[in-house]
């Protein structure tokens, strides 16, 4: 018994601890973990290891298979050790425990077939190129969202107030930090992600790991041939009830004295409350699997819950293609971009759609927060996923944070000066739209924003002069778009399919200026 509560004390210490460090990337605004450690905490998230495996290869990579490892040997370890998402709905359930209220679960007759189906539907999307169904219920990518859509605002919000009282005390440890743009599509996505989540989790426990997470089904199969298993002793067990009352996946069935350990996620509550060590953790050997011929029945609970999660889906979808319409004056032209603009180190749009679990660690990251969530730029496949927000903000000269820290691979690190000529996409100029042009009005601020000078201020009128760009050495880094004042936009960038390197910006040599008298003594 003293084993087993250790072993169970240990399981909590690293759920949490991950959950912790985890939790504080996503809210970071300091950038304060260098990306080794980044990459060191998300080691063991299961879908970015593999995708960042299949595109780098190498044991850096490798933590899905170290997964896979544990969960041969032991069962679903990851999901109640290593997801953060597992552990936030553990959370929830010790808070409900200790405002009074005793949670008594039961037995819940399984629902494979439905889990399987929501496996091979994410996997029919994955073989078609989309990674639609795990920005959605990738349980890292999903705990990653609800974090930086929810919980990051209100963390700058305290951030911000604190500052304001030290400041009152001439106190100026901290500094405020501006939240530059929201996505309401996303924080509504995650707001009912966590009500969901929340939901299932006070009424049936683990139901949500078992139905519907594609990881957790995934691991299920591979538990089925785990080499130690939870099994109860039907010498030594009373059927009191103790065990199965505390199983949060609903999986011991004392009727058969049997264990499902596909759907055991490794909590080891069982193993702690039997008063009469009638439940063990040993060896599989003899081990039946009476559940795999188990009639299923009652599944209309499940039936209910994905027709709700379909109905929200389809609402979603059903808001408008454009949010705000753009009012032109007579004349303007309003603003068309063909390609999005994607993170420098993401190579391409293809190649980054179909590596981007959407899971918003750069978008916490991000120190100009150019980086948003995105809604149909690069189509309803691609929902959530990060994109260029010139709007927001644009993409410091030097910054290559994005990249640093990208847990699937999808965004690679560049050094600083390949960084500096990335090209990520080239400013287009409407003459049309320009207050120089409209108005007769003098401007400039594409020009003193741009770093590389692509955009440049030429003769136009009088003592006027009106932006002209060199498409050869423009970045796409969106300064300019950023800073026109003008609406509709008179500047964009249309965002490169395909990242090139750009020209290296001539340096203009410096006047010379005139040598004073040499007879002036001062």
């Amino acid at each position: 018994m003293k084993a087993f509560i250790f072993l169970k004390r240990l399981r909590v210490a690293v759920s949490l601890i991950f959950l912790l460090l985890i939790s504080f990337l996503f809210i970071d605004f300091a950038n304060s973990f260098s990306p080794a450690l980044v990459s060191g905490i998300l080691y063991f998230q299961f879908v970015p290891s593999l995708i960042k495996f299949i595109n780098l290869s190498g044991t850096l990579a490798g933590g899905f298979i170290l997964v896979i490892i544990l969960t041969i040997l032991f069962g679903r370890i990851y999901c109640s050790a290593f997801c953060p998402l597992g552990t936030l709905k553990d959370v929830i359930l010790f808070v409900e425990r200790k405002l009074g209220k005793r949670k008594i679960y039961g037995f819940q007759k399984p629902s494979n077939p439905l889990g399987y189906s929501f496996l091979g539907v994410t996997m029919v999307f994955l073989f078609g190129g989309s990674f639609l169904m795990l920005n959605f219920f990738d349980p890292y990518s999903l705990f990653g969202k609800m974090v930086s859509d929810i919980v990051r605002p209100a963390y700058y919000g305290i951030n911000n107030v604190i500052v304001a009282g030290l400041e009152q005390m001439e106190i100026f440890a901290l500094y405020p930090v501006k939240l530059k743009s929201f996505s309401w599509i996303s924080f509504g996505f995650s707001m009912f992600m966590v009500m969901l989540v929340v939901r299932l989790t006070l009424k049936k426990g683990r139901l949500y790991c078992n139905t519907v997470c594609p990881v957790g089904t995934f691991l299920g199969l591979i538990s089925k041939i785990s080499l130690f298993k939870i099994r109860l002793d039907e010498d030594a067990c009373t059927h009191c009830g103790k065990c199965s009352a505390r199983c949060k996946a609903g999986c011991i069935d004392l009727k058969n004295t049997e264990v499902d350990f596909s759907r055991c996620v490794g909590c080891f509550n069982c193993l702690t409350v039997c008063p009469e060590n009638g439940v063990n953790f040993k060896r599989s050997w003899t081990l039946t699997r009476k559940y795999e011929t188990m009639e299923i029945v009652d599944k209309n609970p499940r039936r209910e819950f994905f027709a709700r999660t379909g109905s929200a889906l389809a609402g979603m979808i059903s808001i408008p293609y454009l949010l705000q319409s753009q009012n032109l004056k007579a004349g303007m032209k309003p603003v068309v971009k063909e390609f999005p603009v994607t993170p420098p180190g993401s190579l391409n749009i293809r190649r980054f759609h179909k590596n981007c679990t959407a899971c918003h660690l750069c978008i916490s990251a991000c120190p100009t927060r150019v980086l948003q969530p995105s809604f149909t730029e690069y189509g309803w496949d691609g929902l959530f996923q990060p994109f260029m927000d010139y709007k927001a903000s644009f993409c410091n000269y030097e910054c290559s944070v994005c990249g640093e820290i990208c847990p699937t691979g999808a965004i690679l690190p560049l050094e600083t000066e390949h960084k500096k000529r990335t090209q990520l996409g080239k400013a287009k100029f409407i003459k049309e739209n320009c207050v120089v042009y409209t108005d007769e009005t003098a401007c400039g601020a594409c020009s003193e924003h741009c770093p590389t000078k692509a955009v440049d201020m030429v003769f136009y009128k009088g003592k006027l002069t009106i932006p002209e760009v060199t498409d050869k050495i423009c970045i796409g880094c969106g300064a300019c778009e950023h800073s026109c004042p003008t609406n509709p936009k008179s500047i964009y960038v249309d965002g490169n399919p395909v990242h090139i390197l750009a020209e290296k910006p001539k340096e203009k040599k410096a006047e010379a200026k005139p040598k004073p008298a040499e007879d002036f003594p001062f």
